[in-house]
């Protein structure tokens, strides 16, 4: 490991991430270094990390590599690993645009939760091609303090569950993973959005990110609510064959959402980097070790 490490910070719809380039896989990033460079107070801060690899540098991406050069080996600000992060691959299709690795058009990027296709355009937004939703059946509760709500349960790679709620306070502070049932439904925790309504084809959404804590923003969250709301309004588009599009307020901006009648969703949002510069080597291997 070299002395100074390379980062770079970055942000979609204020949903923010520290960005480690390192193509060929030669920095050792475990869970403890991970959640000290994530630490707001202690770190750089960020809601997580993007670690940039090249897919054939990393086993678990070599297979993705003939349909995508680069990996987005994402992880949660505490240290754990995620399948996909809507907004935090906008930031990372920024940066290899802004590292020279892309242009403004299409770039597939490979994930956890797949090969996402990217495109760069001029007016500054991304759109990525999120994949289809996955919507298992069975029941899902999830609660608040003394207040319940049925949700619905969205896997965009991730999973996710969804419950409207008349007023977004009634979420509480988020700081805790608001509980739900049954247990079996997400063995491994979940993102949990609350919706309220602001109009026709108009939502605004807070989110518990599994990881995480409270975000202001969740690119695959956006997702999955724009997916449960249309089903809630009566809406699929793989079955009228018409598109729908929902715009989706986060705390940190604005996110439009659209489903395709091939039950591909794209995403469209800001994505901007803010600084760049390096990380002591010395004080990550004292924070890892502490």
């Amino acid at each position: 490991m070299s002395t100074r490490i390379a980062f770079l910070k970055g942000h979609g719809t204020e949903n923010d991430f520290v960005i480690v380039p390192d193509p060929e896989n030669a920095i050792d990033l475990p869970p403890a270094a991970v959640a000290a460079l994530c630490d707001r107070r202690a770190g750089i801060g960020g809601d997580g990390l993007l670690h940039v690899v090249r897919s054939a540098a990393l086993p678990e991406a070599e297979g993705m590599a003939a349909e995508a050069e680069w990996f987005m080996d994402y992880r949660n600000g505490d240290g754990s690993i995620a399948e996909m992060c809507g907004n935090g691959v906008r930031v990372f299709a920024r940066y290899l645009q802004r590292a020279g690795h892309a242009t403004e058009g299409d770039l597939a990027v490979a994930t956890r939760g797949g090969v996402k296709t990217v495109h760069l355009a001029k007016n500054g937004d991304v759109t990525v091609n999120m994949g289809r939703a996955v919507l298992p059946d069975g029941d899902v509760t999830v609660s608040v303090g003394e207040r319940s709500w049925p949700a619905r349960n969205v896997n965009m790679g991730n999973p996710h569950a969804v419950a409207f709620v008349d007023d977004l306070a009634h979420a509480g502070d988020l700081l805790s993973p608001p509980p739900f049932s049954p247990a079996a439904a997400y063995p491994d925790g979940v993102n949990v959005e609350f919706v309220a309504d602001r109009g026709p084809g108009h939502v605004a959404l807070r989110v518990h990110e599994r990881g995480s804590g409270e975000t202001r923003s969740c690119g695959t969250g956006a997702c999955a609510v724009a997916v449960a709301t249309a089903r809630r309004d009566g809406a699929d588009p793989t079955v009228t064959g018409t598109p729908v599009t929902y715009t989706v307020d986060v705390p940190g901006g604005t996110l439009v959402i659209t489903e395709r009648p091939d039950g591909e969703i794209e995403m469209t949002g800001p994505a901007v980097i803010v600084a760049e510069g390096e990380i002591d080597a010395d004080w990550l291997e004292a924070a890892t070790s502490a």
